[in-house]
């Protein structure tokens, strides 16, 4: 294990905190498909409003703010939604990439798909001391807060869709399927979903039969009284299997839902001929009730709950299941379940999305908020163009991805899509996938460093574009890449959304987000300790997905006015250990230890090497304690707090190549030793 301390003065952007009296000016550009410019189309932020010159270029002055919803509208297009940070657009001089509108077309249909659904469990009786987010006497109100943030940009569909992974019931139904993971949901999840703009829900997957019968009963009960359309759930198979049929732009459109096992218990979780329960997405089911629906000459829209959970690969059987439908002629396949994102794949000129990931969920693992919304446009039967909006789930609710968030979710979807022969473009903050992609110029990223520090970030890189030649103005210098496995570590989105981030622990700890300090942007931690006192700050929970026997480095920058000592920790959660055992009692691995001088007063970066345990141990955290040693009660600062997993050893070849899908999509790269002021490293994109 090695230890550095170094001082650092090399900020993103100014600490100073844009207040409401401040104006900024956005700036970009908007173009057609053809990337031809849009003359007089609107873009507005709230009640600004400009109009694009004959180059499609816009300035808009706005009241500065912590996020923005830009608007776009053009005669004869669909209408863009996009939403940026202020922090994010204070890295580009508040200059907005290219954003694209689709044309309208007779006959053409804006379908929106988001990933999980439910709004039990936790959102009422949270873990970890969090705030409730559903209470029992305002329900309505809390749902809807839930899905506040997505609703301009669902409410943009023809129809949109999400996967309701619930039942649906006022209260908890009296019996319950011998499983180890059961759900139910208010009947206000109902309610706030077609608030939000949600038109259908499939009802495919393994918790539709949570709670047997009653439970099943319930749901399809409340969905009747409801505007929102259904399938893939029924009671007897029939039933399941029917597609929900309609009409959109004069098209006729199916609508199907599958889920892809049946269960190891008794009754089991799918339809039969006289039991109730989730369409199983046989083989034979899906080849005979997809060729059903084309055969008649109807779009069919087929979602499939299926994979393995937190897989960046669909297996493949999942593969084979979703070109299976693709092969009885349905024209459009979208999977769920592994909680996680996967990629995207082409196939026979259709489009297959493997994982859309959570929507709405519950889930506090570190690797489950990253998701996305994906707009389809069908020309009939026939895929014309999606996009796709990056979400973030801040506190178990879905809001716009933006910075690191965004970058992560588009950097994941790019490298694992890109596999299969699909490259995502950029469209402003959002990612575009058409049948044949067009060529683009290579980017570039130069690292200037003011002080000495030797691992970065490449959260302000293009996230479509992998890493191709690292070249420096010294020799020797070797570099790894890596990616971050915290949320939230800049502190920079917590202010977002009016939600809470729920990856640090700050319900436990004296640390505070403030404005008074900051090492990045505008937002970092602040503890202030009485003489000899400690406090600790560390992740709220264990990080479920990481890989063995890897290096590791937490990176953290320190501002503290006296003397201070700083201990570094790893903490493990046992292979069957409890988590709240493993929470509370759980050794603290010491990575190291050192004292930081009161002289030095300056924000100062601490970076701390250590190996993730080989075996024994099925997640892992990390903590930092600070201890006052000073005879005066001060304020100690942290921002900027990264535990980036290694992904490639060091290399002194400029040319990398990854080795595997984590390097191809690091959010880090690092070298071998701090770089020196004078020192310039150029990374080809």
């Amino acid at each position: 294990m090695t230890f550095k301390l170094i001082c650092c003065s090399v900020f993103l952007l100014s600490a100073n905190v844009a207040t409401a009296a401040d104006l900024i000016t956005l700036k970009g550009r908007v173009f057609t498909e053809a990337h031809r410019p849009i003359a007089l189309a609107q873009v507005s932020v709230g009640q600004q409003l400009v109009q694009t010159d004959n180059e499609g270029r816009y300035e808009l002055k706005v009241a500065a703010a912590e996020s923005y919803l830009l608007k776009l509208q053009a005669k004869g297009h669909y209408q863009g939604l996009q939403t940026f940070s202020h922090y994010e657009l204070g890295a580009s001089n508040n200059t907005i990439g290219d954003i694209q509108l689709v044309a309208e077309k007779a006959g053409r249909t804006l379908l929106t798909f988001g990933g999980d659904v439910m709004m039990g469990r936790r959102y009422a009786k949270p873990r970890f001391n969090n705030a409730v987010i559903i209470n029992a006497e305002s329900k309505t109100e809390d749902t809807r807060s839930i899905v506040q943030h997505v609703k301009p940009y669902l409410s943009l569909a023809d129809l949109a869709s999400v996967n309701l992974e619930t039942q649906i019931a006022a209260h908890k139904p009296a019996e319950r399927a011998p499983k180890s993971v059961t759900f139910y949901s208010p009947p206000e999840t109902l309610a706030a979903l077609e608030w939000a703009g949600i038109d259908f829900v499939t009802l495919g997957n393994n918790h539709t039969y949570d709670y047997l019968d009653e439970g099943l009963e319930s749901t399809l009960a409340y969905l009747a009284q409801s505007p929102l359309a259904y399938a893939g759930a029924g009671k007897d198979q029939a039933d399941a299997l029917a597609a929900y049929r309609t009409t959109l732009n004069g098209n006729p459109f199916s609508f199907l839902g599958y889920v892809g096992w049946q269960g190891n218990f008794t009754p089991n979780q799918t339809a039969s001929l006289k039991k109730g329960g989730a369409a199983f997405g046989s083989e034979d089911n899906i080849q005979a009730s997809v060729a059903q629906e084309a055969s008649a000459s109807r779009t069919t829209v087929v979602q499939y709950h299926g994979g393995l959970e937190y897989s960046a690969e669909p297996t493949m059987v999942l593969e084979q299941k979703l070109k299976l439908a693709i092969d009885s002629g349905a024209d459009l396949a979208v999977g769920h379940h592994p909680h996680v994102t996967q990629g995207f794949e082409i196939y026979n000129d259709k489009l297959i999305a493997y994982s859309m990931g959570n929507f709405i969920f519950d889930q506090y693992f570190y690797a489950t908020p990253y998701s996305f919304m994906l707009n389809v446009w069908m020309d009939g039967d026939v895929f014309h163009r999606a996009e796709i909006v990056p979400v973030y789930l801040k506190g178990y609710k879905p809001t716009p991805a933006t910075g690191a968030q965004r970058y992560t979710v588009l950097k994941r979807l790019s490298t694992l899509s890109k596999k299969r022969g699909v490259d995502i473009q950029v469209s402003g903050g959002h990612g575009v996938i058409t049948r044949h992609s067009p060529s683009r110029q290579p980017g570039m990223l130069t690292i200037k460093p003011l002080a000495k520090q030797s691992v970065f970030d490449l959260y302000n890189s293009d996230w479509s574009q992998q890493l191709k030649r690292v070249e420096s103005n010294k020799t020797g210098i070797k570099y790894r890449v890596g990616k971050n496995l915290v949320n939230g570590s800049d502190f920079e989105s917590f202010a977002l959304f009016n939600t809470a981030e729920r990856g640090w622990d700050l319900d436990q700890s004296p640390f505070e987000i403030t404005t008074a300090e900051a090492s990045s942007g505008q937002y970092a931690l602040e503890a202030r300790l009485p003489a000899k006192a400690t406090a600790t700050i560390g992740m709220t929970n264990f990080r479920r997905v990481y890989n063995s026997s890897s290096p590791m480095t937490l990176a953290l920058n320190i501002k503290a006015p006296q003397n201070t000592k700083v201990n570094l920790y790893w903490q493990g959660r046992k292979t069957r250990e409890k988590l709240d055992t493993a929470l509370q009692q759980g050794e603290k691995h010491l990575i190291s230890s050192q004292l930081l001088s009161g002289e030095n007063a300056q924000w100062q970066n601490i970076e701390a090497q250590f190996n993730s345990p080989r075996i024994g141990y099925r997640s892992i955290r990390v903590l930092v304690e600070f201890e006052n040693l000073s005879q005066s009660s001060e304020s100690i600062y942290v921002d900027d707090i990264n535990l980036i997993e290694w992904q490639s050893a060091f290399s002194s070849q400029p040319n990398f190549k990854p080795m595997s899908d984590d390097a191809a999509a690091a959010s880090h790269i690092g070298f071998d030793r701090p770089l020196a002021a004078n020192e310039q490293v150029t990374l080809s994109f």
